[in-house]
Order: C-alpha cells, then sequence, then structure tokens
C-alpha cells in the first residue's frame, strides 16, 4: 500500500522558506549576486526588491538586458541540459532578498512537485513571451514607444495586480541601455513625458496610465 503524504505541497510556501537545498539571502544595492561566468550551480528568486541582468562583451562593454522584479527567477539556464556558466550577470538596484535554490534541488522539486513544476513552466513561458515582444520593439517601434514601454513594464502596467506606480530610481544611462537609445535621446522624451504629465520624478518615479497613450498611438 503506497503511503500519502501528510501535508500538501505548496509552491508559495517553497519559494518562500529556507531548506534542503534553499537559503534565503539579503543583497545590498549595488551588490552582485553572480557574474557572467561563474559556474551556474543554482537557481534564483527574487522575493524583494529589484536586480538588473546584464552582459559584458568581448570588447568590454556592457548592456542591460532586463530589470527584474519580485517573483522572477534567475539563472534558470542551469538546469538546461549540461551545466555551464552564467551568460549574464545579475545586481542588485535595490536592497533585494533572493532566494538561492541549488541545481539539484530545483531539478528535485521540478520532477517531482506538479504544482511547483505548472509555476515554473508558467514563468518561463511568460518569460519568453516578453523576450519575443522585447525583440519585436526593438525592430518597429521607435526609441520614444521603446522607453515609454520600457516604463510601463517597470511598474507593472498589463500585469496581475496593482500597478507599482512608483519606481525606484534608475538612472537614464540604464534605460538607453535597455531600448537601445542614447542618453541624449532618453532625456529628451524623459522631459517630454514629464511636461505631458504622463511621469513625474524626483529620486523616485511615478508612472501615470496615460503614458500608454504614447505606446498605443500610431
Amino acid at each position: 500500500m503506497k503511503s500519502t503524504r501528510l501535508t500538501q505541497f505548496s509552491p508559495e510556501a517553497f519559494l518562500s522558506q529556507t531548506g534542503v537545498g534553499r537559503t534565503i539571502t539579503d543583497v545590498k544595492k549595488k551588490e552582485r549576486i553572480f557574474s557572467q561566468g561563474d559556474t551556474a550551480d543554482a537557481v534564483f528568486y527574487i522575493r524583494k526588491g529589484r536586480v538588473k541582468l546584464s552582459v559584458v562583451s568581448g570588447q568590454g562593454k556592457e548592456a542591460t538586458i532586463s530589470l527584474l522584479g519580485p517573483g522572477s527567477f534567475m539563472g534558470e539556464g542551469c538546469i538546461a541540459g549540461v551545466q555551464g556558466p552564467h551568460l549574464s550577470s545579475a545586481t542588485a538596484i535595490t536592497s533585494c532578498t533572493v532566494l538561492r535554490i541549488e541545481r539539484k534541488e530545483m531539478m528535485r522539486v521540478i520532477h517531482e512537485e506538479h504544482g511547483f513544476s505548472d509555476v515554473f513552466v508558467a514563468y518561463l513561458l511568460a518569460r519568453n513571451a516578453r523576450i519575443q515582444e522585447d525583440l519585436v520593439d526593438q525592430l518597429f517601434n521607435s526609441s520614444e514607444k521603446r522607453l515609454a514601454r520600457a516604463l510601463l513594464l517597470l511598474a507593472n502596467f498589463g500585469k496581475e495586480g496593482k500597478p507599482e506606480r512608483v519606481i525606484p530610481k534608475i538612472s537614464q544611462e540604464m534605460l538607453a541601455e535597455m531600448i537601445g537609445a542614447t542618453r541624449s535621446r532618453v532625456s529628451f522624451f524623459m522631459n517630454r513625458f514629464r511636461e505631458l504629465g504622463f511621469i513625474e520624478y524626483n529620486g523616485s518615479m511615478r508612472v501615470h496610465s496615460s503614458l500608454l497613450n504614447v505606446v498605443l498611438h500610431d
């Protein structure tokens, strides 16, 4: 006779507690979580704060490829095929709380716990869709629309739950890297958005839903 579990597995509890192969770490602003080229031996889950993913070319040029917030996974490539190095670096841009899940434990829970597998696969599919949208954005939209979309995504407009209208301070250089534009162009459009009442910024930034007009306007 097969034994039954006394407690039901909870993905939320798994991602919020320490345990076998899982440690929670508080990360200071500007602190590196992992570096490009490091051995990818764990998956990271952001519980609080924001993290920048960046890559450095062979010529030493750095580019920001994504900004991630609570509920995001990082380093998930370590579970795909042969274990290799991290292809990007992860740096905290605010104070963060991060759960580190060792590769072996991540593989175990994916195979044994269908509830967690559903959550993780849904995240990967959403991430893949976001990457495709980013590519289309770069290919077909103006730098003004790309900037507006980036700000709306940072404020969580279009996602489940209440939009985060106030977002942490982010440099114009970082925004320029994200949308493939120059800092001067970003500065021009940021000033324009503020004059039109789409955003407010003084240390932190407040994004209004009216900024959607820039993205939707042909």
